[in-house]
């Protein structure tokens, strides 16, 4: 068996390795299940990549989002590296031919979704190959607890066992200590079967700060300050899209060249404004949270939140997108009361009850060829519709596709019914308990800005990782 120091020169050209990547290695690749908890941009892939390239078999990759893969095999192939993805993009003769080069090791590792185990083609498949390991990338996203629950996930334990219940590394840069006992859970495994690898928050060369600002004026202002005192790479997130177009306009209009990334855009769009910051055409992304997973940037000099986000973890995971290449750089949060009422009716509209759930379903039932033919705007229609940012059918339509109740697009009038409601969207207490959390997340963003000690020490005591010191780097620290 190849030394992983050995690969990591060889295939990544790095001539030692940083934090825990080692440990993690040796670890996995004496056949012991890791869960890694490392910050946005500690080399997290490394740590199944490089055991990846030791073992015999091949590696599965379940990752959630078809950007991400994409990138990360990108930049598999340029090292020589033989790897594939799966997943909605590709050509049933792709697929069928991807997973055959799997299955007879060819290929070390295919990266798909976690719905692809919905496919019986897939899954009958699979069970041929010969996998030594199964690594499970943001892997918060299997916990109904963390900031972003996909339920298809929550069913990896399954997944697991199609496979043969490989050796299992799962990596994430946010965990709570709740969301750390339920990612071991959903994997099928105990905790003394899982050994917790965490790097804690340290990224000292990030410099923490919050401001208060009561309107768009101040805003403008704050951003503009950012900006000409960095003139380098810098990311401002936006909540509203609307928010987000009226900044853009603002910013043209003073001189100030950017890109603009948000979910309205058609994917070809996004993927080329991505790929136009990740090469240094574009410097400056106005963009939401649909913007984030896989921008591998190490250049990233600020990170602006524009408007208050929703959850210290997904703050988290955003301003990790700063600094990677150690340099100093600036996570400003503008922090305006207003915000929080905006966040309250989204954490609404993505929390219907189950009154809601029950009566779309009926209305697909006993409705699908009129709403397969007229599409959403005739769900809306008949759910009362009223506000224009109420995404409650959006978000219905979302969970019954994630939980596998249905199948196919309304867009293209190929939705099918194809399961029962599941308990979870049927148990009033069940859905009562996820609103007041997705509450109680977005007031520790509350806390975070009123915090009177280290913003670092506040964020590593919300993740349990208690004991650090002040940082002396963020606006807190500096009052002190």
């Amino acid at each position: 068996m190849q030394q992983p120091s050995d690969i990591l020169q060889e295939y990544f050209n790095y001539s030692s390795f940083k934090g825990k990547q080692e440990a993690i290695i040796e670890h996995v690749a004496d056949h012991k299940h890791a869960l890694v908890l490392m910050p946005t941009g500690g080399g997290k892939s490394l740590c199944y990549q490089i055991p990846a390239l030791m073992f015999q078999g091949g590696t599965i990759v379940i990752s959630p989002l078809i950007a991400l893969m994409q990138d990360q095999v990108d930049a598999l192939k340029r090292k020589n590296i033989p790897a594939e993805f799966i997943n909605s993009t590709v050509s049933s003769q792709q697929r069928a031919e991807r997973v055959k080069r799997f299955v007879e090791g060819t290929t070390k590792l295919l990266y798909v979704t976690p719905e692809r185990f919905r496919k019986s083609d897939f899954t009958d498949a699979i069970k041929m190959a010969d996998i030594s390991l199964l690594a499970v990338d943001e892997a918060h996203c299997i916990s109904e607890w963390g900031h972003d629950f996909r339920p298809d996930y929550s069913r990896i334990a399954e997944f697991r066992a199609i496979m043969g219940n490989p050796l299992t590394v799962a990596l994430t840069a946010t965990a709570t200590r709740d969301v750390q006992k339920d990612i071991i859970t959903k994997l099928g495994l105990s905790p003394e079967e899982m050994t917790v690898f965490h790097e804690g928050i340290e990224r000292p060369n990030l410099r923490l700060e919050a401001v208060d600002v009561v309107d768009e004026k101040e805003t403008l202002r704050e951003i503009l300050d950012v900006i000409d005192r960095y003139k380098e790479s810098g990311i401002i997130y936006f909540s509203l899209i609307k928010k987000l177009e009226t900044f853009s306009q603002i910013l043209r209009d003073m001189g100030y060249p950017h890109g603009v990334y948000h979910g309205k855009l058609e994917a070809p769009e996004r993927k080329r404004i991505q790929r136009d910051f990740l090469s240094g055409k574009c410097n400056i992304m106005l963009a939401t949270n649909a913007f984030g997973m896989g921008i591998d940037k190490p250049d990233i000099r600020f990170v602006i939140h524009a408007e208050v986000p929703s959850s210290v973890e997904s703050y988290y995971q955003e301003i990790g997108r700063a600094g990677r290449d150690g340099e100093d750089s600036t996570c400003v949060l503008l922090y305006n009361r207003e915000d929080l009422y905006t966040q309250m009716e989204f954490i609404r509209w993505a929390n219907p009850d189950t009154h809601y759930y029950a009566k779309i379903y009926d209305m697909l039932r006993n409705e699908l060829q009129v709403v397969n033919s007229l599409g959403i705007a005739h769900l809306r229609e008949q759910m009362s519709f009223k506000d224009k940012n109420d995404f409650r059918v959006e978000t219905v339509l979302a969970m019954l596709d994630r939980y596998g109740v249905t199948e196919g697009d309304i867009e293209n009038g190929s939705l099918a019914i194809v399961a029962e409601l599941p308990y979870e969207l049927t148990d009033e207490d069940y859905l009562k308990e996820k609103l007041l959390r997705d509450n109680k997340k977005l007031l520790s963003v509350v806390n975070y800005f009123n915090a009177a000690t280290c913003r670092r020490v506040y964020i590593s005591n919300y993740f349990d990782f208690p004991g650090t010191k002040p940082c002396g780097n963020c606006d807190v620290c500096g009052k002190l």
